[in-house]
């Protein structure tokens, strides 16, 4: 093992004791109880001394009443502290991992947008539940085999050191072989278990993606595909998975094929002594069974430490994966202005604002200008691409600005916390997302958790949503399916609507709101935009030039680039690119 892996681990397991330092007062009561548990290994050994001496070789019966009795009381104690140590370990166990996925949890509702563009949701969910899972085998179940098996193998080699010196020592002849077969050993197993997540990761995202995407799927007849893929998949963790087993199960079986010799060795020179009363008069026959007895009992804690390994470099395969992710930067959220003297107005101003995607080579937004007045409503339009969306996402800091500045009401957007600011953002984006629980718990959601039933209704009904709400089984306590699989696509938009008009902030981003509706749902839903617009700062990412006829000002985007300001009519009386646009929507 390199020093940078020596120094890695030691990180990794500073970091571990940290959670589990937390819990000393349950980690210290199980470490007693496995020590009684250990120490019970070389009382039992001990026993059998007595017991082959005074009952069967000086036929003294009287004496084989404590024995038995201390035999019982024995396995009794071992029984309840063993169960003792079980409870304690498992506890400890589900605390560091309720912990650990919670810490990752409520990780994830701090990372950047970016991090979910660059990461598959697949692995970051393996990495929540599998890695976080698996991390408590690189830190309390090795310690317990760790503790609970060295204890007892070093009190058994103390008791076999009292009967016969010279023979014991003969047993640390197989330690620095087997030393060496745990190192070539270690950096194998890790790399498979690091390979191994990557592949858990990948079988959560085929799942995931053909779960959300079944429509797609059936519709172009892509099932033997998604089938050949995932088998493909779980049959890829398989091998790595037999892989692991094959390289931990040779390493246990070679040092126990070096520790047999050992032991045969010890054997056969114990029973040479054993013959040889006349060289050591007290190894006597129960000396010798006890010996054996003894050395017999070291072979499974032998065993369980040296097959610990594949567990061990899993568990901090895993460590690295949690540890990594829990390290991974945070949304820059450097405001100092958490609470407002006055209610924002929603004064929007742009200056010269650009933007780069991280590892691209071209601005995606170059030298904006927009001055946005308070209760006015400014769309954008142009091509797919021209960065209308963009331009959005950085009113609401999902994304920060390469140049330029953002000002809300005369302050950079910089200047505000972030939970302040996205608290005055309303959204309604062409990518409806629904929650899979009720109509009511979709609107009234997050800060506005404490709505009452009439407040929803109202923002139902604002929305022109209330009537086909009304006519379900269980109204606004209707279940409606993951991402709203039990609503037609008009009937989404609208509870999406209804939870912005809920929310009532002073800021409104409409992102092709009107997207996904048809004529008759689209009448409905702008009548209730046109409400919810008014006396409120609106930028409306629109397509259908229908919608935003009405805009206080329209901004013609190209290529990063706004290329045409000005009203409707002003815009078609230019004849330039938005009257080219409005042309070919008005043939279509």
């Amino acid at each position: 093992m390199n020093d940078n892996t020596s120094q890695n681990n030691k990180r990794l397991y500073g970091r571990l004791w940290h959670y589990l330092s937390d819990y000393i007062h349950i980690f210290i009561a199980s470490i007693l109880a496995m020590l009684v548990v250990a120490a019970t290994v070389p009382a039992f050994a001990y026993l059998i001394k007595p017991l082959i001496d005074e009952g069967f070789v000086k036929k003294e019966m009287g004496s084989m009443g404590w024995i038995a009795a201390a035999i019982i009381g024995l396995f009794l104690v071992r029984g309840v502290f063993n169960v003792l140590n079980e409870y304690l370990t498992g506890m400890l166990s589900g605390k560091l991992v309720v912990r650990m996925r919670s810490e990752m949890f409520a990780k994830l509702q701090r990372l950047p947008i970016s991090f979910f563009h660059d990461s598959t949701s697949g692995r970051t969910i393996s990495r929540i539940l599998n890695d976080a899972g698996q991390i408590t085998e690189a830190g309390f179940n090795i310690i317990t085999v760790l503790i609970k098996d060295g204890v007892s193998i070093v009190f058994l080699l103390g008791w076999l050191f009292y009967l016969e010196w010279k023979l014991t020592i003969a047993t640390f002849i197989a330690i620095p072989i087997v030393g060496l077969c745990i190192q070539l050993s270690s950096k194998y197993l890790r790399h498979l278990s690091r390979e191994n997540q990557k592949e858990l990761g990948k079988t959560v995202q085929i799942l995931s993606e053909n779960i959300s995407g079944v429509k797609m799927v059936r519709i172009y007849g892509g099932q033997q595909y998604e089938e050949n893929r995932f088998v493909h998949n779980i049959n890829t963790v398989f091998k790595n998975g037999l892989k692991q087993a094959l390289a931990s199960t040779s390493n246990t079986a070679f040092t126990q094929f070096i520790v047999s010799f050992a032991l045969a060795g010890i054997i056969y020179f114990a029973a040479m002594q054993a013959s040889n009363t006349q060289a050591n008069n007290d190894f006597s026959a129960g000396g010798f069974v006890s010996f054996l007895t003894a050395m017999i009992a070291m072979f499974d804690p032998i065993k369980r430490i040296t097959g610990v390994l594949q567990s061990m470099q899993r568990g901090l395969a895993a460590a690295e994966s949690v540890f990594t992710f829990l390290d991974f930067p945070e949304e820059d959220d450097k405001g100092s202005l958490k609470t407002l003297s006055a209610p924002i107005q929603g004064n929007l101003q742009l200056n010269n604002v650009c933007f780069r995607y991280p590892n691209t080579e071209k601005d995606s937004l170059s030298n904006i200008n927009i001055n946005i007045q308070s209760g006015k409503t400014v769309a954008l339009v142009g091509a797919s691409g021209s960065g209308k969306t963009t331009l959005s996402a950085l009113i609401a800091r999902f994304y920060d600005i390469s140049d330029g500045e953002i000002l809300l009401d005369g302050k950079d957007l910089r200047e505000y916390a972030l939970p302040l600011l996205r608290e005055n953002i309303s959204l309604v984006s062409q990518d409806i997302f629904l929650f899979n629980s009720t109509i009511r718990d979709n609107i009234a959601y997050g800060g506005k958790a404490n709505a009452s039933d009439d407040e929803v209704i109202q923002a139902l009904k604002a929305a022109n949503a209330w009537e086909f709400v009304a006519k379900l089984p269980d109204g606004i306590h209707t279940e409606i399916g993951e991402n709203g699989a039990k609503l037609s696509g008009g009937q989404r938009q609208r509870i999406a609507i209804a939870r912005a008009i809920l929310k009532n902030a002073p800021v409104l981003i409409l992102d092709e709101a009107t997207s996904a509706l048809d004529t008759e749902s689209e009448r409905l839903v702008q009548a209730a935009l046109d409400k919810l617009m008014q006396n409120r700062t609106t930028i409306v990412v629109a397509h259908r030039l229908s919608t935003i006829e009405n805009a206080d000002e329209i901004i013609v985007m190209d290529n990063g680039k706004i290329v045409e300001t000005g009203t409707h009519n002003e815009l078609l009386a230019k004849k330039g690119r938005y009257a080219a646009l409005h042309k070919v929507q008005a043939d279509e």
